[in-house]
């Protein structure tokens, strides 16, 4: 398949970009070119700048594409720039678990409704991030519930490639007893690992699927379990104060994420305890290395 990626040139971008290879897929990456990728001459490119409507409508015309990846659309107007200007036969949107309002445990995609509010057309600075995201999905169920697309809803994406480092700002404050203040250090929570949601995204190229999914880790893991992990792990004390620097994670609730639609379609996901201390412990090494003064 002819398959264009709005993104894809960082985090887990690269494994769904590496994976769509894999396939066999013709993969075209359109960014405005400011990062480096890995790919060599194994893509085509296009550089453009997507929140600019004349520009894309300009970079694209003529062309005709089976499959669409946005990777870096957050806001209604986002979605319209693309739709607007692309010719394709899918589109997949990368959305978030920040759509549900709230979260809660055992989270499934028909909690949040696209249909039960209006569409407001907004830029990314317009509302908070949870809002824009919300409004990118409404424009899709909206105004463009005509065309075939797909919205990808992943809770927080970790691993060693996390350009966010948030995982690492607990790990390195409880090994150095840097004062953070936690707000939901007992609610437990639900992620994905970076490479595993970049193959779930390539997975769905080819998939007779239409509509909202969310894609995590089966399990949910406490802030309180990783930072006693730490402490076990290094001898480290976490030193809890509200005076102390925010942590990344304040303000989520407590939730879990369902993935039934997405494993009827024939993914699996792992386990986030199969994984996960290893992560931390990459992270481990790194504040021993010095590599995070």
């Amino acid at each position: 398949m002819d398959i264009l990626v709005l993104g894809g040139t960082r985090f887990f971008g690269i494994p769904m970009v590496e994976e769509l290879l894999r396939q066999g897929h013709k993969v075209t990456i359109a960014t405005r070119q400011k990062n480096n990728d890995p790919f060599g001459d194994a893509v085509q490119r296009i550089q453009v700048e997507r929140t600019d409507p004349v520009e894309m409508i300009n970079a694209f015309r003529g062309k005709r594409y089976d499959v669409v990846y946005d990777k870096i659309a957050y806001c209604s107007n986002d979605i319209k720039y693309a739709m607007d200007a692309i010719d394709c036969a899918k589109y997949v949107y990368m959305s978030s678990t920040a759509v549900y309002d709230p979260k809660k445990p055992d989270t499934r995609e028909e909690d949040f409704d696209a249909l039960a509010k209006e569409l407001i057309w907004c830029g990314r600075r317009d509302f908070p991030y949870d809002e824009i995201k919300r409004q990118a999905e409404r424009a899709l169920w909206q105004e463009y519930g005509h065309r075939d697309w797909i919205a990808v809803r992943y809770p927080f994406v970790i691993g060693e490639d996390d350009y966010t480092e948030r995982l690492l700002f607990y790990v390195e404050h409880t090994m150095k007893s840097i004062p953070m203040n936690i707000d939901n250090i007992d609610f437990r929570m639900s992620y994905i690992r970076s490479d595993e949601a970049g193959k779930f995204l390539a997975f769905l190229a080819d998939k007779d699927f239409r509509g909202a999914v969310n894609g995590s880790a089966h399990g949910s893991l406490s802030l309180r379990e990783i930072i006693g992990y730490v402490e076990s792990k290094t001898g480290g004390k976490a030193c809890l104060d509200p005076a102390g620097d925010t942590a990344p994670y304040n303000g989520e609730p407590e939730y879990s994420i369902r993935v039934d639609r997405a494993e009827r379609l024939g993914f699996c996901f792992s386990d986030i305890n199969d994984w996960i201390y290893d992560l931390i412990d990459y992270y481990i090494g790194r504040v021993r290395s010095g590599k995070d003064e």
